[in-house]
């Protein structure tokens, strides 16, 4: 974003809770399943059917307002949110509106290179809609259809304030977020399936004015989508002003195909939808015991083991919380730093060499080619002086390409580090015999010129010489 205009995003994030049943009824919440096979009559809304709340959804909530430093509401309400789509059988979405459940809170990840805090403001329970079905052949012509397995799915509504500040650091968050619900076990983090959508209220202003009119992407369930779209959006507000137009308050969806955002309907406020308190549902109590039960319950936090990473293995703050962004990183340092002993040495390449090839390859850490196990073993031979920096590297590609063992890539390809002081000695006084030159630049006191003597050192060797003792030898041998 230009230094004239400066862009503002709040998210909106639906998480669907790993119940077995729905929020309100028994009804099961599997995905996949035939259409409307998993709707029961309250989710239906029939005549005489009652809603109940589910346990284990509320349970799923107080978790994470524990691992956000968020207020647990010792009494909330559930209210009907009123307004009318196909697949919202009801008419109204049971929802909850003035007290929710889950109270402030925030949210810490890493991004750019630094500890960032977004403040949520609230989390609150609800119950998911049904889906339109378009594109079905009946009869010969198209028509839509209404699939109500979805409805009355439990959702946990996780709303940040306004505090982001560009398309990366919200799609930063959102990742943050999604890391958190799933290593809580709250949510199986499916983005494919739905069970992790975001919508993004996006505005644009001067620097120093007051907000802007804010626009809302709905259903953004990409990490990439979420951040191209607010790029997008952000571009066609600041167009439009700037050709002389008003932005108005709308609900927008992104086409990724065309690149573009497109009007869906119409903002609502919160009073369009008339909330109030549900008649069938009585006030959600939570005593302190049942929060103090879910608190021994939980695991440990992301900034708990980062704290006992920077503690027990004297890592930075930077790269304890990259190594703890996903239980599953985490797991892979452990293993890799108990393997080779060597904590820092690990993170640096976890951090370094593999991110970067997984990146180049677009692969998430479970589909690493080399294990934790063989890349403590690498880290281990670099530690020992068997390997430098180079040969490591070359090692670690033979082991990214299906090569299962460490020790046998050293030697079948004769990339043990030459450490022997002799052969070493050898090298350095046929280079030395060789550049005169260099030797004189150096004893002139440009220290340059020792690097061009190492330099020839390894390559007179294979590259295969320790550069340390390399560079000992030569000043040695110069100084005399």
């Amino acid at each position: 974003m230009s230094n004239t205009w400066e862009i503002v995003i709040g998210l909106e994030t639906h998480v669907q809770l790993s119940t077995a049943s729905k929020m309100f009824s028994n009804a099961p919440t599997a995905f996949g399943a035939a259409p409307n096979t998993q709707a029961s009559v309250v989710d239906l809304a029939l005549p005489g059917a009652l809603p109940v709340a589910n346990r284990a959804a509320v349970e799923r909530a107080i978790r994470l307002g524990l691992a956000v430093d968020a207020s647990i509401a010792p009494m909330s309400i559930f209210a009907r949110k009123n307004y009318f789509y196909p697949d919202l059988p009801k008419g109204y979405q049971i929802s909850q509106f003035e007290i929710p459940v889950v109270q402030g809170g925030m949210v810490s990840f890493l991004f750019d290179g630094q500890l960032r805090r977004v403040q949520l403001t609230r989390a609150h329970l609800e119950e998911d809609a049904g889906k339109s079905v378009h594109g079905i052949n009946y009869e010969g012509r198209d028509a839509t259809g209404i699939d109500l397995n979805r409805a009355g799915t439990p959702l946990l509504e996780v709303v940040t304030e306004p505090v982001m500040r560009s398309a990366a650091e919200a799609a930063a968050y959102a990742r943050a977020l999604h890391a958190l619900v799933v290593w809580l076990d709250i949510c199986d983090g499916n983005l494919q399936e739905g069970s992790f959508r975001c919508d993004a209220n996006v505005s644009v202003r001067r620097p120093g004015e007051s907000l802007g009119t804010r626009c809302e992407i709905k259903n953004l369930n990409s990490f990439r989508f979420l951040e191209r779209a607010i790029t997008v959006e952000a571009h066609r507000q600041i167009d439009l002003i700037e050709d002389g137009g008003t932005v108005v308050q709308e609900t927008r969806l992104f086409d990724p195909d065309r690149d573009e955002t497109r009007t869906m309907r119409t903002k609502e406020d919160s009073h369009d939808y008339r909330y109030f308190p549900d008649p069938d549902l009585p006030p959600l109590v939570i005593a302190p015991h049942w929060i103090d039960e879910v608190r021994r319950g939980l695991p440990e936090l992301p900034r708990q083991m980062a704290e006992r990473f920077m503690r027990d293995y004297a890592l930075a703050a930077v790269d304890a919380a990259y190594l703890t962004q996903s239980r599953m990183h985490a797991a892979y340092f452990e293993s890799c730093a108990a393997t080779c002993g060597q904590p820092k040495l690990a993170a640096n390449w976890i951090m370094g060499e593999l991110a970067a090839q997984l990146n180049r390859a677009e692969l998430e850490l479970d589909a690493s080619p080399v294990s934790a196990q063989q890349l403590g073993r690498l880290v281990a031979r670099v530690h020992d002086g068997t390997l430098s920096g180079k040969t490591a590297r070359e090692v670690f590609a033979a082991l990214w390409a299906g090569e299962p063992d460490v020790d046998r890539v050293i030697e079948s390809r004769g990339l043990r580090q030459i450490s022997d002081a002799g052969a070493i000695a050898e090298a350095v006084a046929a280079v030395l015999a060789a550049n005169p030159k260099n030797v004189e630049e150096y004893k002139s006191g440009k220290a340059k010129a020792l690097n061009a003597l190492v330099g020839q050192v390894m390559k007179a060797t294979g590259g295969l010489a320790n550069p340390q003792q390399v560079g000992e030898a030569l000043r040695a041998a110069i100084d005399g």
